[in-house]
């Protein structure tokens, strides 16, 4: 890392290496913020890499693997000194049946949505403290605002990162450290078009109820990302928004 890189803010995105992650990645990159992203999939994230440039690092890292977490954040706090900013945007869903969802099936995704999320904040948050300064941004769901059906456990999941992020900011505020999360609506992505146009039902409920009419791009997500963790949302913390163009309140 040069001497112009380290005057630079530092974050961490998890997942960052495609879809809503990348976006707040490159959003941040456009905002001069050094940003390293982790995530599963080595080739994924060189071609991210390769898009984002000199100002993105790659981290090829399993977060569902607890107990190597501690040691993961001590290196990148060795090598950067001050971690800035964390985003918590890996996560997996599941969809099934209510009854044929396991035990197993549940404790995996409780495992990286939840747990994962506890233990690299915790871990985050031991660098900021000394610091006196930080933001943590919790990437929630539609899923946490209301019921849909085929997605209990990861329902279960979104709704833990709610309530974590307004216990983190109750406690972790006065000490410096800002704790927000966005609940993003149906994003546009090949994926979300390719299930929406699979399942003509779902696709006009998903219409029906946003009263702005259209999915939101991955972008949305990057802007909203980077006005949280910036200084014009200093006043900010124990937020949990929607981005989703009023579909949480759509009819």
């Amino acid at each position: 890392m040069n001497e112009n890189q380290n005057k630079l803010k530092i974050a961490i995105v998890t997942g960052g290496a495609s879809g809503i992650g990348l976006a707040i990645a490159t959003e941040f990159i456009r905002n001069n913020i050094y940003t390293i992203i982790i995530g599963r999939d080595k080739l994924k994230l060189q071609k991210a890499k390769e898009k984002l440039g000199e100002l993105c690092e790659t981290i090829t890292f399993d977060l569902s693997q607890l107990d190597g977490i501690p040691s993961l954040i001590k290196q990148i706090s060795a090598r950067h000194q001050q971690i800035d900013i964390l985003v918590n945007n890996a996560g997996i869903n599941m969809k099934k049946e209510f009854c044929e969802v396991t035990d197993a099936d549940f404790m995996q995704i409780i495992q990286t949505n939840v747990l994962s999320v506890f233990s690299i904040s915790r871990e985050v948050v031991s660098t900021m403290l000394p610091f006196k300064s930080g933001c943590i941004l919790n990437i929630s769901s539609m899923a946490a605002q209301y019921g849909i059906p085929k997605v209990i456990a990861y329902t279960a999941a979104k709704s833990a990162i709610d309530g974590m992020t307004k216990a983190m900011a109750v406690e972790l505020s006065p000490k410096g450290i800002r704790i927000n999360a966005i609940a993003p609506g149906f994003i546009y992505s090949n994926m979300s078009a390719k299930a929406l146009d699979s399942d003509p039902e779902r696709k006009a409920k998903v219409y029906s109820r946003t009263p702005m009419g259209y999915l939101g791009e991955p972008e949305d997500i990057g802007t909203t990302a980077a006005f949280l963790v910036s200084d014009a949302a200093k006043y900010i913390t124990g937020v949990i928004l929607p981005v989703d163009g009023g579909n949480s309140i759509g009819f």
